[in-house]
């Protein structure tokens, strides 16, 4: 597995201690190059030392961890995020496909955090991703409008107003869009928490839809949508009031 050189951040000096341990112990392909008990020393070190992998505390004092990562000028790093609430920024965290780890954190979830970071490191992936982050953190912003998915060649950015409908296949889900199919190693249900429901509707256990492509309904038990690329999908009975209600039918 590829070494990985790290800086940790956190404000509070018993979850420092215990993260550092933690990576010492059962993370062996991290190297611990740095730890900060601030935004403004993790500036600094992070500019300067060019790390591979940050850990980061999001709720810290003067300066929270998006403020800091704002700040930063050095941004191709991978970066797993602690925190000890079920935080306002988790879904903005997970549309960026980064990682973050509630605090006290599992070892399993360290490890797994860890090994991916590892797998999907590049440079490139990893400023792409800050930037989408920090764009759906921006105050003005109530609706995300970007979403970064993993594929097999690595991340794939798209807009949430051009996929046309998901489609589930075990614990893989087909992005459908117009004229791309994305395959991404994860549950339909995992972007149905994720995808704006004033948008996106649950139309059966193997589909979601962007209503704005729908452009026709045909009557049945649970009836069919008709999309604007041709798709023709089932609605099941159980989904079929919530669907016509959320299109105005």
């Amino acid at each position: 597995m590829t070494n990985l050189n790290a800086i940790l951040v956190d404000d509070e000096a018993s979850s420092l201690n215990a993260l550092r341990e933690k990576i010492l112990r059962h993370c062996p392909e991290v190297n611990i190059i740095a730890a900060c008990d601030s935004a403004q020393a993790a500036i600094r070190e992070i500019d300067s030392l060019q790390p591979d992998l940050v850990f980061l505390d999001i709720e810290m004092p003067v300066m929270n961890g998006f403020l800091m990562l704002q700040q930063l000028q050095f941004k191709t790093f991978e970066l797993i995020f602690t925190t000890a609430y079920d935080h306002y920024a988790i879904k903005a965290i997970r549309y960026s496909a980064l990682d973050y780890l509630m605090k006290p954190i599992e070892i399993e979830e360290l490890q797994l955090a860890v090994r991916r970071a590892a797998d999907k490191r590049s440079g490139k992936g990893a400023h792409h991703q800050l930037e989408l982050l920090l764009e759906n953190m921006l105050p003005k912003k109530n609706t995300y409008q970007r979403i970064a998915i993993p594929t097999s060649e690595g991340l794939q950015f798209i807009k949430l107003n051009e996929i046309i409908y998901l489609e589930a296949n075990n614990n893989y889900t087909y992005f459908h869009l117009s004229g791309h199919k994305y395959i991404v190693s994860r549950t339909l249900k995992d972007f149905e928490e994720m995808l704006p429901e004033d948008t996106f509707l649950r139309i059966h256990n193997s589909y979601i839809i962007n209503k704005n492509f729908a452009e026709r309904y045909i009557r049945g038990e649970g009836g069919q949508v008709v999309l604007s690329n041709g798709a023709i999908l089932d609605v099941a009975k159980r989904k079929k009031a919530d669907f016509l209600k959320a299109i105005g039918y």
